[in-house]
Order: C-alpha cells, then sequence, then structure tokens
C-alpha cells in the first residue's frame, strides 16, 4: 500500500531523547487511563472528571505539557506545512485505511459468527459518549473537530512525529505500535463492547495508521489529520441529529478519499510511461 515515495522535508528534531520522550508517553498514558479510573476510586476527584473542562484539563492538558516540556515543540513545528499535498495525502490514505478496514471488519464479522456469535451482541450496547452527546448533537458535531486537532498534535504530532522529527528508518514500525497504543488508550470501547471489541479495535488502529503515513509523507502536517479525525468523530453525533446526515458525511468522506487515491495512482501510471515488451 506504501508506495515508497520519499517525504516532504520533515519536522524538527525533538530537543528531548528517547529517555524523555519515554516518560512523556507513560504521563501520558497515565492522564488519558486517569479518566477511566480514578473518578471511580477517588471521590473528591469525581467534581474534576465531571466537568467538561477540568475532564480536558486532566486528559489532554497533561499530555501537552509533557511533550512541549520534555520533547519540545520540533515534531509540530509543521503543523501547517504543505497544505495542498497535505490535503491530498490526508484523503487518500483516509480512504484507503477506510476501505481496508471495512475489508478487515467484514472478516472479523464473519470469524465472530462463526466461533462466538452471541459475542456480537455486545455490539448494540449503546456508546457513553453517544449518550453523553445526546443532550446538545450539535456542540459536539462542532467540538469534535478540536478534539480531532487537539489528538492528532498529541497522538501524531509528537508520539509518532517524534520518530520521524528523527529520520528513524523504521518510520512505519513506529506507526504502527503508536497506532496500537492510540486506540488502546480509548478504554471505553472495551468495557462498553467486551468480547466484541476485536470487531472494533481493528478499525481504530487503522484510522491511526492512515493519519500516522499521512503526517509522514505531507511533512509534517498536522491540520488536514486532525480535521479528518474530527469529521470522523463528529459523524458518530451527527447521527444523532439525523441517522441519513451521519453515513452521508461518513461514507461521503471516504468516497472523496478513494477518489483522490485513484486520482494519484493514475497521475502516477501516466507519469512512468508504458511498459516497454522485450522479445526474446
Amino acid at each position: 500500500m506504501l508506495d515508497g515515495r520519499p517525504a516532504s522535508a520533515g519536522p524538527a528534531a525533538p530537543s528531548g531523547g528517547v529517555a524523555r520522550y519515554a516518560l512523556a508517553v507513560l504521563l501520558t498514558a497515565a492522564a488519558v487511563l486517569s479518566q477511566y479510573v480514578l473518578p471511580q476510586h477517588v471521590p473528591a476527584l469525581r467534581p474534576l472528571y465531571s466537568a467538561l473542562a477540568g475532564d480536558l484539563l486532566v486528559v489532554y492538558g497533561i499530555p501537552i505539557a509533557a511533550f512541549a516540556t520534555l520533547v519540545g515543540t520540533g515534531p509540530i513545528s509543521r503543523f501547517f506545512a504543505n497544505p495542498g499535498k497535505a490535503s491530498v495525502e490526508g484523503l487518500r490514505w483516509y480512504g484507503l485505511f477506510s476501505l481496508l478496514s471495512l475489508i478487515v471488519t467484514v472478516v472479523l464479522v464473519v470469524v465472530y459468527l462463526a466461533v462466538d456469535p452471541s459475542a456480537l451482541q455486545r455490539l448494540t450496547a449503546p456508546n457513553p459518549d453517544i449518550q453523553a452527546a445526546e443532550g446538545d448533537p450539535w456542540f459536539w458535531v462542532g467540538f469534535s473537530f478540536v478534539i480531532g486537532l487537539v489528538e492528532e498534535t498529541i497522538f501524531r504530532g509528537w508520539l509518532f512525529g517524534f520518530w520521524v522529527a528523527r529520520r528513524s528508518p523504521s518510520w512505519f514500525l513506529h506507526a504502527v505500535w503508536t497506532s496500537v497504543l492510540f486506540a488502546g488508550l480509548h478504554l471505553y470501547y472495551a468495557t462498553t463492547y467486551g468480547p466484541a471489541l476485536g470487531v472494533i479495535f481493528p478499525t481504530l488502529v487503522l484510522l491511526g495508521l492512515a493519519f500516522a503515513v499521512a503526517y509522514r509523507y505531507s511533512g509534517g502536517n498536522l491540520l488536514v489529520i486532525g480535521l479528518l479525525h474530527g469529521a470522523y468523530d463528529s459523524a458518530a453525533f451527527l447521527y444523532l441529529v439525523s441517522p441519513s446526515s451521519g453515513d452521508l458525511f461518513r461514507f461521503g468522506l471516504v468516497a472523496v478519499g478513494l477518489a483522490v487515491a485513484w486520482a494519484v495512482y493514475r497521475q502516477a501510471s501516466l507519469a512512468r510511461g508504458p511498459v516497454p515488451v522485450t522479445l526474446l
């Protein structure tokens, strides 16, 4: 799937080394996971997490402060770089990985039907984030873009971008493990869907991979993938307003991404020209 083309000029080198980076990753994981643990076990902290501003301060504020202090702003230094190229890269990888995600999901559903069909019933469980948004879905449709930009800054910009900024030849390996971590930190999926998590988890990993590859090939642009992340999340909240609009928004964006991917492929094929035929 990856075409091997060199990336554009990448982000600036981080100011901190691997040890400082590892500490920032641990602090980020602890901050994100704290929302699932501390309110239940430390009653005094419940007001902090139950307030939107307080929850955001912990879950996103601590990771931003940790990475900015320990790693520096080098990996996110090209946040707005190459907007045209970033739009093409973001859309095409989003489309391709979304198609791959659909294929993987269908295969996994078939496997579940053969091995443990009762587990699939858990997929009908209500998503707690969607339930919380029922009172004001339009706010969450819009706010999703803010969250998308913040999460991409943390996870693709710093968590993955650290290795891109260091010009690591194993960048795709880092894209994989950081995407797995990104998916794993969405702990409420495990508590909500239980044994059916195996159907959902690959989609989160592939979504992270799409954004990581786009970040790398665009030369470090975070704006486009942040907006794409926001669009992905906002479609779920749009279902509360109109299910048909939610479907149109989500799958329409995938269709646009696939059209861009096809256009890039066609352009590359025409640039290479016809393959010469050698007669023996």
